[in-house]
């Protein structure tokens, strides 16, 4: 088929997808664009408009990203690019400590020398304990260097992952499981009562530094629903510790936060004096005894 022109008319879905995104972004082209005029002319026209519109767009996306106050952005579910800041970028020095390198050789160690970056995930857990419960994107340079790889493949574990943050936490960063069994057992009361005593929205970080409250996925205890863990960077990596508090009540979150505040440690696991670990409350009612073996535990007699 061709045109008035004389040229065979595009017909391949690169070509309308083209001739769609002028007439819907620039009127004028659309108006030039209208169904009696040569495709081949609204091709001309189009082809320096797109490049321009496309980059003007994307100015105006980054634009009004850049207006988005970075304490509302979400913690592991942050942008997945990066934007320089005063305290989050490229050229502030970061290196792990001496005590920290000593643990970069142990955990090399676990792999062959040929495939070191295979320790990409347990090295940007170092050094994001390091940092305080962050990752900013000097120290996954840093990771990159140690396992000699470009660094954009480090960013891409760290904007893939979701228990590495790339903004900054609370030395107490609170996570409250979100999944169907916990929310059906009240995580939603839970985490408002976190936020309402907290006096911040979620993913935001109190004023003393002290504290963040954050929304993660199943964290594999759901028979103890509803449940929080608490990542604990107030020591830096030397004393983290990652703590889960089942069968909490929004009660129980509060005073587990103003312990925290008094440097004290809450007893982690189940919260309900009834029950043992995950057992059923009052004791077990079944499996009282040592479980008999099969008949035929010794292969050898069968």
């Amino acid at each position: 088929m061709t045109t008035p022109c004389g040229k065979h008319k595009p017909h391949g879905p690169l070509s309308l997808l083209l001739q769609r995104f002028v007439e819907l972004h620039s009127p004028s082209i659309g108006a030039q664009a209208s169904p009696v005029r040569p495709l081949c002319n609204r091709r001309k026209v189009s082809e320096k408009m797109l490049s321009r519109l496309a980059t003007k767009r994307l100015l105006q996306i980054r634009q009004a990203f850049r207006q988005i106050p970075q304490d509302s952005r979400s913690f592991s579910t942050a942008l997945n690019y990066h934007i320089d800041s005063p305290d989050n970028n490229p050229d502030l020095p970061w290196e792990f400590t001496e005590a920290n390198k000593k643990k970069v050789k142990e955990i090399l160690s676990n792999y062959p020398c040929n495939y070191k970056q295979s320790a990409v995930i347990p090295l940007l857990d170092l050094a994001q304990q390091q940092h305080g419960g962050w990752l900013p994107v000097s120290a996954m340079n840093a990771v990159a260097k140690v396992i000699e790889v470009a660094p954009i493949r480090v960013y891409e574990v760290a904007t893939f992952y979701s228990m590495f943050n790339r903004t900054k936490v609370g030395k107490y960063h609170l996570l409250v499981c979100g999944t169907t069994p916990c929310m059906i057992r009240g995580s939603r009361e839970i985490e408002d009562a976190l936020l309402k005593h907290l006096g911040v929205k979620r993913n935001e970080v109190t004023k003393d530094g002290l504290f963040s409250v954050g929304e993660m996925e199943c964290m594999g205890c759901c028979v103890n629903a509803p449940m929080i863990t608490v990542a604990d960077y107030s020591n830096g990596s030397e004393g983290y510790t990652y703590n889960y508090y089942e069968d909490v009540t929004p009660e129980r979150v509060v005073e587990i936060v103003e312990k925290l505040r008094r440097g004290e440690k809450p007893p982690r696991g189940t919260q309900n004096p009834k029950r043992i670990n995950c057992g059923p409350e009052g004791g077990k009612t079944t499996l009282l005894g040592e479980p008999k073996p099969p008949p035929c535990r010794d292969l050898d007699a069968c």
